[in-house]
């Protein structure tokens, strides 16, 4: 099985060449015949990587430790689930995964457009196949999922996978990261199409509109599920601590944020053409050059692939071509890029928008120079130098506040120009909200919480109020003219017009997120040692070590302390952190307990236990914390909202199209 998971590679490889070359063909010499031999061929790409993945599954169920990938990230005594996780566990299997799913958006590309676009699909194969081919050169010669294991060397247990990522979410969390990346390459190949062809208009973005979106909402589930499992696994009392490959999926996500706000005002005014065509460019540049930072070892990462020299110059290589090719095709278009209609004043939606994405690129720009600031400096002077969370949090954060600000203002301001009156109604009572509860805050923890948690508090009552109004106005008109009841008035809101009111959902999802973040302000850390039937106090609990027990798994050893938690001397829980060792690995892990409430968690680590029978805890108090999870889980139903396909669109697209007039009789 692993021969034909090894040859279907190579097979994919010959036909990505052979459809490149078709596609290009198609699209200089506008020969249709040979814009279906390209996409065919991408088709048939799709089929042998399919079959590669199949195989290396099988490998990793049947343990077949012959092959040095197997052997290196996956052991018999782990759970199938986890030995089938190891696919995406190490180099190799996560770079078949890539391009995997690269064909599969390309196959989507190839059936949604059979009969529409066909200037544009030529190209837009080309760039699928060309990014396709890539990963297919990796895996067939750089690193590779079925290289054998010499038989003097194979293993007959394996080395089993990096225990930080035998945890439920790690077997969702970097799927869903690779499936936003790759879905990326849809628009941006449809925007690198629309340069090459010098269809310059609303096409190539209305095509890929629903794709978009489903990339941008499915990286950001991704990015809340490793914020989730480095709260539970890595045993710090946080979500995000700022590291390098954090950083790496978060670049992509801001752009891709900048994007899908920027393109609304090119559909509804058409204007930032060239804008729209630079972001979408420099969001899946992101996402390759994330992938390179993941890779290439230039930057230090508890997330990070092991790497070799030059696999990071190769990825560097191509990421820079990619970005050098779509510069050039868009440096040659510009002069028709330039839009017919101008902004006619700063009170304008168009104003707020593209202040909107002067923000995300300033956050982009933080970010990218944090994150790149050991390299520059090592670089310069030899020594890396690293600006830690303090940097981040300070600069990132304040233009997170005026994000906030702007979530709130920009969709209710009318497009081209708003009046003075029009603003003082829509945002009278917002404002007086936002400011009582900034007010609140104050009169019950003065400014110890900092200018940033009541700032945060004070604009999230103020966005709160602008959506609730929205709602409020909506529901009662329909409610007024129509007679509906509230549930019907707001079900067919959400149905009728999806991209508003579930942007509102999203918006409402971004600001309760925020105030999870803004918890951290009143965050309270211990770390005690204590001996069996002693207390230990943090705000209103109070925590008893009872004892601790030896851990009898087969995979990994340890211990797992016993701790009763009380809160106002009502008893709560029995906690249980673990201490443990990988015995295959031979790496520690701290497994955190947490007890979790809608206002806070207590978490508890054991970090050793004594000779003399007592144990080492560092407990964190963390209010809010949970508001995250929920404000999480409110965006990503609101994204669902959004994506839902509309029945009378769907009807409309199905339906032949009407004869016009005096065609009836013909």
């Amino acid at each position: 099985m692993a021969d034909i998971g090894l040859y279907a590679l190579r097979l994919g490889l010959l036909v990505c060449f052979v459809g490149i070359a078709a596609g290009l063909y198609a699209g200089l010499q506008e020969r249709p015949e040979w814009t279906r031999v390209a996409e065919r061929s991408l088709l048939l790409v799709f089929a042998a990587t399919s079959v590669a993945m199949a195989a290396l599954f099988w490998a990793l169920a049947t343990n077949d430790f012959s092959l040095t990938y197997v052997a290196a990230h996956s052991a018999r005594t782990m759970p199938l689930h986890y030995r089938l996780g190891a696919l995406w566990g190490g180099q190799a299997g996560s770079l078949l995964l890539w391009g995997w799913m690269l064909t599969a958006y390309g196959t989507v590309a190839v059936l949604g457009n059979r009969h529409q676009n066909r200037k544009l699909m030529p190209w837009v194969c080309v760039a699928m196949l060309v990014n396709i081919g890539f990963f297919l050169l990796l895996t067939n010669f750089e690193s590779v999922p079925f290289e054998r294991m010499p038989h003097d060397q194979r293993l007959s247990d394996g080395n089993g996978l990096n225990p930080l990522l035998q945890h439920p979410v790690m077997l969702i969390h970097p799927v869903m990261l690779y499936t936003g990346f790759t879905g990326f390459a849809l628009p941006f190949s449809f925007a690198f199409a629309a340069l090459v062809t010098g269809e310059l208009g609303t096409t190539w973005f209305r095509t890929t509109r629903r794709w978009t979106l489903f990339a941008w909402s499915v990286l950001s589930v991704g990015i809340m599920l490793g914020g989730r499992w480095a709260y539970e696994v890595l045993g710090w009392g946080g979500y995000w601590a700022w590291d390098p490959v954090e950083n790496a999926s978060l670049m992509p996500w801001i752009a891709g944020t900048a994007y899908i706000h920027s393109v609304m005002i090119q559909e509804k005014r058409d204007m930032l053409r060239t804008w729209n065509i630079v972001l979408i460019g420099l969001t899946y540049g992101l996402c390759l050059f994330g992938t390179f930072l993941t890779r290439s070892g230039i930057v230090q990462s508890v997330h990070a692939f092991a790497n070799s020299d030059s696999f990071g110059r190769i990825f560097a290589s191509y990421v820079i071509l990619v970005l050098a090719a779509y510069t050039v095709a868009l440096l040659w278009r510009l002069p028709k890029l330039r839009s017919p209609n101008k902004l006619e004043s700063v009170l304008s939606r168009e104003a707020s928008f593209i202040i909107n994405n002067w923000i995300f690129m300033a956050i982009l720009f933080v970010v990218f120079v944090g994150t790149l600031f050991p390299v520059f400096t090592e670089a310069l002077s030899g020594a890396r130098r690293i600006l830690g969370p303090p940097y981040f949090n300070t600069f990132a954060g304040l233009l997170a506040l005026l994000l906030l600000v702007l979530t709130g203002v920009g969709p209710l301001i009318a497009w081209r120009k708003a009046s003075l009156t029009s603003l003082r109604r829509q945002f009278t009572i917002p404002a007086i909200v936002g400011s009582l509860v900034a007010l609140v805050v104050i009169a019950l923890f003065g400014f110890s919480p900092g200018y940033w948690a009541i700032a945060c508090w004070g604009l999230a009552g103020f966005v709160l109020t602008t959506i609730a109004q929205e709602y409020t106005q909506a529901v009662r008109s329909r409610m007024r003219r129509l007679g509906e009841s509230v549930g019907t008035a707001l079900l067919t809101l959400l149905s009728r017009n999806q991209r508003r009111y579930g942007g509102y959902i999203v918006h409402a999802g971004f600001v309760i997120l925020m105030l999870g973040i803004s918890g951290a302000a009143f965050n309270e850390e211990k770390i005690i040692n204590i001996r069996p039937g002693d207390f230990a106090s943090i705000r209103d609990f109070r925590l008893e070590y009872l004892t601790a027990n030896a851990i009898p798994a087969q995979h990994y050893g340890g211990a797992r302390a016993r701790v009763a938690l009380f809160k106002n001397d009502q008893p709560l829980a029995v906690m249980t952190p673990e201490k443990r060792m990988y015995w295959l690995e031979q790496q520690p892990s701290s497994i955190p307990s947490i007890y979790s409430s809608w206002r806070e968690d207590l978490y508890v680590i054991l970090t050793a236990l004594e000779p003399d029978g007592s144990a080492t805890l560092k407990i964190y108090h963390n209010p809010l914390v949970n508001f995250g999870w929920a404000g999480g889980t409110i965006f990503v139903i609101g994204c669902l909202i959004v994506l839902w396909p509309h029945p009378e669109k769907l009807l409309a697209q199905t339906a032949p199209a009407a004869p016009r007039t005096g065609e009836a009789g013909a």
